[in-house]
């Protein structure tokens, strides 16, 4: 039922009832996107199978990443079961975290040396981060290179 009320000089105050049907009436607009099957815990990395696609408000469907774009990112807070996950929501992967032992190397030519070491910071493919060595008991600068691999440039 939709009550109308229009105020008439003529006859005063009227109300008008009319009957509408259901689907005359407007629903929210939804918009397919993937949310988060379970609760994902800060630093977890995502999969795509962490996802399932459902309808959700065309509100908070905005700037939502697809199961694709948010695999193999890393969660950066607590990220809850059914909600969407957005860019804000993750960071790259990092693959040194801080008091982890890291593997430093340095290449000049043909040359190269390797030594052992522990990452004073967290950081991703590429990022810069402070390492110790174990061999020569100084802190150095390094590039992330892959899991658990740092290297030091050369002079």
């Amino acid at each position: 039922m939709t009550a109308v009320r229009n105020l008439c000089p003529l006859f005063g105050a009227a109300t008008l009832l009319c009957a509408v049907p259901a689907a005359a009436q407007t629903a929210p607009a939804t918009a397919a996107a993937d949310v988060l099957t379970h609760t994902v815990q800060r630093g977890d990395v995502l999969t795509a199978s962490d996802f399932v696609s459902e309808e959700i408000p065309v509100a908070r469907a905005r700037s939502v990443l697809s199961a694709q774009d948010a695999a193999g990112m890393e969660a950066r807070r607590i990220l809850r079961a059914g909600m969407p996950v957005r860019s804000g929501d993750l960071i790259e992967p990092r693959l040194v975290r801080r008091g982890e032992p890291v593997t430093i190397s340095i290449r000049s030519g043909s040359l190269a040396i390797t030594a052992n070491g522990r990452a004073l910071g967290d950081a991703a493919l590429g990022e810069p981060v402070r390492v110790f060595s174990e061999a020569t008991n100084h802190t150095l600068d390094a590039v992330v290179e892959g899991s658990g691999a740092v290297r030091i440039a050369a002079r």
